[in-house]
């Protein structure tokens, strides 16, 4: 039931975290163009290799996530998802910074008692999304995750947020020359020397994402903002 609702993601958690292949993967990350330069060759992943890895079920191209004006408050969504009252919902959330969350150890309680099946398993998929997809706060569940996964019931793509955090984090790690890479490092990990061609042979879309009306760029809108994608830098 999980992989039919919510696709791989559940394969993230036993993906190894290789820090020196990453401490090189940003310093080869242009920020000025928004893609990896090696010597003379650029490449820029793009939306339907994410969408081919994660196996994304359900979805419509068509329809991305953008941030709703008026939404229900964190305290609605979490008592809609989790079934619980007001009250045992409202005790458990957290001011951390900018934005409100929720401990991972309060979802994960439900996860392992709760009576509903398919319950246990969206509360396992909304953790897998805010500790390893779009980590903020250690241990803690972030708002603007919960804003997006409350939207996935409605066959919205979320893979041009993750693609759009991911290159965020990228060009924030690379703006600093250090700190600590906050978009889903699973995705850019576990890559071999052989797996690297022009050209995937996995993925055979029908169509590919490379321009928004007469621009030769797309804007991604993410969960915490958006920002330019050019995988037209790629097919030079």
């Amino acid at each position: 039931m999980f992989y039919r609702i919510y696709g791989d993601i559940s394969y993230l958690l036993d993906v190894k975290i290789d820090k020196h292949l990453f401490r090189a993967m940003v310093q080869s990350w242009n920020s000025a163009y928004g893609c990896f330069t090696f010597g003379k060759v650029d490449l820029v992943p793009t939306i339907e290799e994410y969408t081919a890895l994660l196996c994304c079920p359900r979805v419509q191209i068509d329809k991305v996530y953008t941030r709703a004006v008026n939404v229900p408050s964190f305290v609605k969504r979490l008592m809609k998802i989790t079934r619980m009252s007001e009250q045992w919902v409202s005790t458990r959330i957290q001011q951390k910074g900018e934005g409100k969350c929720i401990p991972w150890v309060n979802l994960r309680d439900l996860v392992l008692k709760h009576p509903d099946v398919k319950r246990k398993i969206d509360l396992f998929a909304l953790s897998i999304y805010g500790l390893f997809i779009f980590p903020k706060a250690l241990r803690h569940i972030d708002e603007a995750v919960m804003d997006l996964f409350d939207r996935l019931d409605k066959q919205v793509t979320h893979v041009p947020a993750i693609l759009a955090e991911a290159f965020r984090s990228l060009n924030a790690c690379r703006g600093a020359g250090e700190g600590r890479f906050v978009g889903c490092a699973q995705l850019l990990m576990n890559l071999q020397e052989e797996d690297i061609e022009w050209r995937a042979p996995w993925m055979v879309p029908d169509e590919i994402l490379y321009r928004c009306g007469s621009f030769d760029w797309v804007p991604l809108p993410g969960i915490w903002g958006a920002i330019g994608y050019a995988p037209l830098l790629a097919a030079r």
